[in-house]
């Protein structure tokens, strides 16, 4: 009881120290970058590349390879399935932190308040002391955009006082090719919410996909006083015999994404938010496209090419926040 109390304490006062500073005026940032320190927040490894994995097993490798901790999917095909959040979560969320990993976002395809699943999600995302929590995608079905916009923002809307009930945070992913990927068509339903509650979840690739040369850093610029999770990937550009421009994904730091210019504006705002490491590339005779292995005897050999990412993340992110 007493170690689950003082985790409980130390997320609240995390979320709400972040919460505090990325709400807090620009100028107050600039004054503090002098004497900005380590990044203390958690290095995650996103579960959905290891889906023939255990919990322990997932874990074990995940802290094997340098994470501090889980980006758990509770999805369709993911680690927890959704309608089994109630009973399977609290076991999987035990299982690796008895590796002494943590599990500070989940990463789910809850779209709205109304679906049968939300509510044993989020109470049991409240109850483990989950302080973060990815939603699913809103589709544009490109037959009345305006609409079709209204109506996501009034289902996330919805999403985000439900969660708030139960005390998780909600971080909107720009997801490309969805409502949100160009970051301005949602923040006009994100700056009515309460930003303890609701902000964004940042990721550079998405962004870079969407806005070419400097889309992203606008992107960046108007989510940053509100970005609660971040997540980290790679990609490049590749013609295809058929003539046609296909975004491949890559290891971190070999493709496009800036993120030796992102990194420094991240530090600029102290985020110590999760960092949800993503690996959507193929390696050759071990993974598809989307990072999945092929088999299970290829998963060790996946969780190698992780811990290269990692450390190459880690090594970026050192030289935003410290200089070295």
């Amino acid at each position: 009881m007493k170690e689950s109390l003082s985790r409980r304490e130390f997320l609240q006062v995390s979320s709400a120290a972040a919460w505090a500073s990325a709400t807090a005026p620009l100028s107050l940032h600039s004054a503090a970058r002098a004497a900005r320190g380590p990044f203390r927040g958690t290095f995650c490894f996103f579960s959905k590349a290891a889906p023939q994995m255990s919990w322990q097993e997932l874990a074990k490798s995940a802290k094997a390879a340098g994470f501090g901790g889980i980006d758990l999917t509770v999805r369709g095909k993911g680690h927890v399935a959704p309608e089994r959040a109630a009973e399977d979560l609290p076991k999987a969320v035990a299982a690796i932190r008895e590796e002494g990993l943590e599990v500070p976002m989940l990463t789910t395809e809850l779209t709205s308040a109304d679906h049968p699943t939300a509510v044993p999600i989020l109470s049991t995302a409240g109850k483990l002391s989950i302080p973060f929590l990815k939603p699913g995608y809103y589709r544009y079905k490109y037959v009345d955009v305006r609409k079709e916009l209204e109506e996501a923002s009034n289902r996330f809307r919805g999403l985000v006082e439900l969660a708030a009930n139960y005390g998780v945070q909600v971080g909107f992913h720009n997801h490309d090719s969805d409502v949100g990927a160009q970051t301005w068509d949602i923040a006009r339903v994100m700056d009515t919410l309460d930003p303890k509650w609701a902000g964004y979840y940042y990721d550079l690739e998405n962004a870079t996909i969407e806005g070419g040369m400097n889309g992203w850093r606008i992107a960046a610029n108007l989510v940053m006083p509100r970005m609660k999770m971040m997540a980290a990937k790679d990609f490049f550009w590749l013609k295809t015999e058929t003539g046609d421009w296909r975004e491949t994904g890559c290891p971190l730091g070999q493709g496009m994404c800036r993120y030796k210019q992102f990194l420094p504006m991240v530090a600029d705002v102290d985020f110590h938010g999760p960092i949800s490491l993503h690996m959507e590339y193929t390696v050759p005779g071990v993974s598809d496209s989307q990072g999945i292995p092929v088999s299970r005897d290829k998963a060790d050999l996946m969780m190698v090419a992780a811990k290269q990412n990692l450390d190459t993340l880690k090594a970026l992110v050192r030289e935003a926040y410290e200089g070295a």
